[in-house]
């Protein structure tokens, strides 16, 4: 089983459950002996208590299926600003599925740095995953489901057509669709 929770729906009510998780590094907390790391997901962050050890070879958005025990956090190591903050997991198994080479910038919601546009646009699979921007995509989503319901509740029938431009002189070579109303005319399919 890939997982059995998102990180972001943990809660008081699941101490003593037996979870897996899956999901990005976001963030690594070395204590000496032990260590922590933020494990992310679309639904949020949950803490994991993992060993030095292991935790020593993870870096930053590595993806981990982590199997463990959520617990309560220790009194006074709460965060309050987590849906998911008063409890952790206490990993017993994490398995790498996957390294990540060094970002062009920071993904996680906890680094300072302002990244330009351009190395945005040139890294937007990387910029997706930034909480502001994957909260814009959901939105979009959810106005895009309601719009096709509301259409749906009327009757409509959903099409989607070949854009037919004309051709471009720059850019890769176009796939050409003659005119049947027009013999000797084409379009181009972009």
């Amino acid at each position: 089983m890939l997982r059995t929770h998102l990180a972001g729906s943990l809660r008081p009510s699941d101490i003593g459950s037996t979870v897996v998780l899956t999901g990005w590094v976001d963030r690594r907390r070395d204590h000496g002996g032990i260590a922590f790391i933020d494990l992310r997901d679309r639904s949020g962050v949950a803490q994991v208590v993992i060993r030095e050890d292991v935790a020593h070879e993870l870096r930053s958005e590595f993806v981990l299926r982590v199997t463990g025990v959520v617990r309560e956090r220790p009194e006074g190591n709460e965060n309050t600003n987590l849906p998911s903050g008063a409890v952790e997991v206490v990993a017993e198994d994490v398995v790498v599925l996957n390294t990540s080479a060094p970002l062009p910038f920071q993904v996680s919601e906890h680094a300072d740095e302002q990244v330009g546009e351009e190395a945005r646009l040139k890294h937007r699979y990387l910029d997706i995953r930034r909480p502001v921007q994957a909260e814009r995509l959901r939105l979009r989503a959810k106005v895009n489901q309601a719009a096709r319901r509301v259409l749906d509740g009327h009757d409509f029938v959903e099409i989607e057509t070949p854009t037919l431009t004309r051709s471009t002189p720059e850019g890769a070579r176009d796939f050409i669709v003659p005119a049947r109303l027009s013999p000797g005319n084409w379009y181009a399919l972009p």
